[in-house]
């Protein structure tokens, strides 16, 4: 059975993004780019929310002519080859090899956890994060904590989300700068 594998960072006051939607933040340096790379190899598929997904779309297909950033340049392409899924009540069809899922959120990630395969990777996002979580849809959380404080109001886990014990299973710092809490289900 694949798993869900929830990667996310976060700054140091909880936050997934500034207080103006801003994602500028995440410093890629060699180290967390190649925990990242080893994640795209562990995984056979991202998963992405709407909102995500929008970003994501908006910038993978062509940051070759945006970025010449090392982490940038290498997951490009990986991201255009690789299978994802999107969850979305308004997202009727997606390009760029991704299947979109708009019914029932348990059963479709339940047939997705059943398909042959690797795992598959929820990237960013709260709120279908907050639902998978819910939902105890989630295997593995990966939180990335950078070293900036954002003052924003989005966090990885919508308010009102039940609690949840967890089981930390490694902790490992990247690049001198970022740290990496993988918490499994208890």
């Amino acid at each position: 059975m694949r798993e869900i594998v929830y990667m996310v960072h976060t700054s140091l006051d909880g936050c997934v993004e500034g207080p103006n939607g801003e994602f500028d933040w995440p410093v890629m340096g060699p180290e967390l780019s190649a925990h990242s790379q080893a994640q795209n190899e562990r995984c056979g598929e991202f998963a992405y929310g709407r909102k995500v997904w929008d970003m994501m779309s908006g910038y993978w297909p062509n940051a070759e002519s945006i970025s010449d950033h090392p982490h940038d340049l290498a997951f490009a392409p990986v991201w255009r080859e690789t299978p994802k899924v999107v969850f979305s009540r308004t997202l009727e069809k997606a390009d760029w090899n991704t299947r979109v899922f708009g019914g029932d959120l348990t059963e479709a990630v339940t047939a997705l956890k059943a398909e042959e395969g690797k795992d598959l990777l929820l990237m960013g996002g709260a709120e279908l994060a907050a639902e998978l979580t819910a939902r105890g849809l989630i295997d593995e959380y990966q939180v990335i904590v950078h070293p900036v404080v954002l003052g924003g109001t989005k966090r990885p886990f919508a308010a009102g989300t039940p609690r949840l014990g967890l089981e930390l299973v490694e902790t490992r710092t990247f690049d001198g700068r970022a740290v990496l809490l993988r918490f499994r289900r208890a």
